[in-house]
């Protein structure tokens, strides 16, 4: 018998899922498959990854409504070349459906199965599915691609409508899913790491968390974001929900699903924002790198309580509230002057929420070498940061409880010293 896969990736659901309802549609037995790509895990140093136990629960919660329904989840362990091959000589495949990836690896990770299952005569089909609008499908009226975040959100809002938002009704076809004997999803120890505690945030937010998002958002002692971030991510949470709840409750909240798609659009067209500065020009600053430094601030230990406060937030949970990123990354690119390509790299190891488009887009705005980037000479002041969104000091005290002791330490660079240093430095690489 002939059946298809749906190759799932950032899309860890059974609900509302372009891939999976197309592949139900095809009216073929489905099997949903995983690979758990040693491609990307043999890069993660860490073995008690929080985003590998996340990826694994995710799994398990799938497999556990596959199996009630006398399917299964189908997952590998090994390259998706290896994936495939295996694959191909366990069933007969008649094609692969999937959602489109938009990150360097994953272009040519697709290419390559792509062409691996041609030479097969299996077909590969790819479908929209992580964001409402994507690639090419909010562009300037010339037809080139926004540079700027307010321009592309208006225009994404003018083409926003009731077909984008749209459900996929899955379940309409679930009776499709190919039955088949459970197979196991491979422990944790099996894949090489470690299980780490399951203190994920909830798949779902309040509407009046949503509702009053623009008035709590920027205050980190408070439950005022929405923590959707890692969901979004993995995509145990449909965009497409999402944005539909938005549209209607907070437009705050709407913008910052924009910022998210704006940041993958850039990166799908300025592939060069990976490596090197979005303005080329940034890449002339002469980063002063000093390693000692660079491992204070990873550790928490810079004196300034915001900063340290989140970077333990970060090195404690695998999160940290989106105002303080901002802080922590004005800290390190300009009172330090280290790269931001090095404070980029550490949140990536860290994050829980790691999406490689948004954690870019975001270092380089807060480097000033970014698109739509706060300009080089607005830096942040951690102190009058602090007073503003933590007057009382809670969300410190909760990171940092010995502020008041003298254990704690000094701060390792004064702030205006170190803004006249980070002004000079930038205007001096800029000139060239």
């Amino acid at each position: 018998m002939k059946v298809v896969l749906c190759w799932l990736r950032r899309d860890l659901r059974l609900h509302d899922h372009a891939a999976l309802y197309h592949a139900l549609r095809s009216g073929r037995p489905v099997v949903p498959v995983f690979v758990f790509d040693t491609n990307i895990l043999h890069d993660l140093e860490d073995k008690a990854d929080r985003r590998v136990q996340f990826i694994h629960d995710a799994l398990a919660r799938m497999q556990a409504t596959l199996e009630a329904a006398g399917s299964t989840l189908h997952v590998f362990h090994g390259s998706p070349q290896e994936a495939f091959r295996y694959w191909a000589g366990h069933y007969d495949i008649a094609a692969v459906y999937t959602n489109h990836d938009y990150e360097p690896y994953a272009r040519q990770r697709d290419t390559a199965v792509a062409e691996q299952l041609r030479a097969l005569n299996i077909g590969f089909h790819t479908y929209k599915d992580q964001v409402i609008f994507d690639r090419k499908e909010v562009l300037k009226d010339n037809g080139e691609p926004y540079t700027m975040f307010t321009p592309y959100s208006r225009k994404w809002k003018s083409k926003l409508d009731a077909f984008q938002l749209k459900p996929y009704p899955v379940e309409v076809y679930k009776q499709h899913f190919h039955r088949q004997p459970a197979i196991p999803v491979p422990a944790l120890e099996n894949l090489g790491f470690i299980p780490t505690a399951r203190n994920f945030p909830p798949g779902d937010a309040e509407d009046a968390l949503i509702r009053h998002y623009d008035q709590t958002r920027d205050f980190p002692a408070q439950h005022g974001t929405s923590r959707l971030s890692v969901h979004l991510r993995f995509g145990t949470v449909s965009i497409r929900r999402l944005a539909a709840r938005a549209k209607g409750l907070n437009e705050i909240f709407l913008n910052e699903l924009i910022w998210r798609e704006f940041y993958q659009m850039i990166l799908w067209h300025f592939p060069h924002v990976v490596s090197g500065s979005f303005r080329r020009e940034y890449d002339n600053i002469q980063w002063r790198n000093n390693e000692k430094e660079f491992e204070l601030w990873c550790e928490g230990q810079t004196g300034y309580p915001i900063v340290d406060a989140g970077m333990r937030e970060l090195n404690a949970t695998g999160f940290m509230h989106n105002r303080v990123r901002m802080i922590t990354a004005s800290f390190l690119t300009k009172h330090l002057l280290v790269d931001w390509r090095w404070g980029e790299a550490y949140f990536a190891k860290k994050l829980l929420d790691y999406d490689l488009a948004a954690n870019n887009g975001g270092w380089q705005w807060a480097a000033g070498s970014g698109c739509d980037a706060a300009p080089y000479f607005r830096v942040f002041n951690p102190m009058l940061q602090a007073q503003r969104f933590d007057k009382d000091g809670a969300y410190i005290r909760r990171w940092v409880p010995e502020i008041d002791e003298l254990t704690y330490p000094l701060p390792m660079v004064s702030h205006e010293a170190a803004r006249k240093r980070a002004l000079e430095t930038y205007a001096k690489a800029l000139k060239k």
